[in-house]
C-alpha cells in the first residue's frame, strides 16, 4: 500500500521590508518626497489654466450662480492639491530628521509560502520581516505574535513611500 504523498497549499503570507537608516535612504526617500511635490505643482497648474478657460466661458454666458459654483469647486480642488503637497514636504522634513541606524518600514507586501499539515498556521500569518541596509538584505525576521509598532507613513499618490518608527 502506498502512502498518499503529503498534501501542501500556497497561501500568501504578509512580508514586511524594513530599512535601516544610512544617508543613501534619507536622500532617497527625500528625493521621492520631492518629486512627489513637484507632480503636484504641475497638477495645480494644470487645474489653473483649465480654470480659467472654464469660468471664462461660463462668464461669457452670464450665468452668474454657475460661475459661482465652478469657482468654489476650483478652490476646493486647488486646496485638495496644496494640503498633499504640504503633507509631502512635512514628511520629507520627518525623514532628514531621523538618525542612522533606526528602522523603518519601507514597505509592506506579499509573499507565496507552502502550508502542509503540522505548520503553525498563527506564526504562518504573522509573516515574515526583511530587514535591508541601502538595499541590500541584512536579514530576515520572523515577525512576532505581539509585535506592534507605530507607523508613521509618508505616501506618493497611490504607493507607499515611507512608514517607520514615531
Amino acid at each position: 500500500m502506498a502512502d498518499k504523498p503529503e498534501r501542501t497549499v500556497t497561501i500568501r503570507q504578509p512580508v514586511v521590508i524594513t530599512a535601516i537608516v544610512t544617508e543613501q535612504l534619507r536622500q532617497e526617500v527625500s528625493a521621492e518626497l520631492q518629486e512627489a511635490a513637484d507632480e503636484i505643482d504641475k497638477r495645480l497648474q494644470q487645474v489653473e489654466f483649465a480654470a480659467k478657460r472654464v469660468l471664462s466661458e461660463l462668464q461669457v454666458r452670464g450665468d452668474i450662480q454657475q460661475v459661482m459654483a465652478a469657482r468654489q469647486q476650483i478652490d476646493r480642488e486647488k486646496q485638495r492639491y496644496v494640503d498633499a503637497k504640504e503633507e509631502l514636504l512635512r514628511r520629507r522634513d520627518e525623514v532628514a530628521a531621523l538618525e542612522d541606524g533606526d528602522e523603518v518600514v519601507r514597505n509592506t507586501t506579499e509573499a507565496p509560502v507552502d502550508v502542509k499539515v503540522g505548520d503553525n498556521i498563527k506564526q504562518i500569518l504573522r509573516g515574515v520581516e526583511i530587514v535591508v541596509k541601502d538595499d541590500e538584505v541584512i536579514e530576515i525576521r520572523d515577525l512576532a505574535a505581539d509585535e506592534t509598532r507605530p507607523i508613521v507613513t509618508a505616501t506618493v499618490p497611490g504607493q507607499p513611500v515611507l512608514q517607520g518608527d514615531d
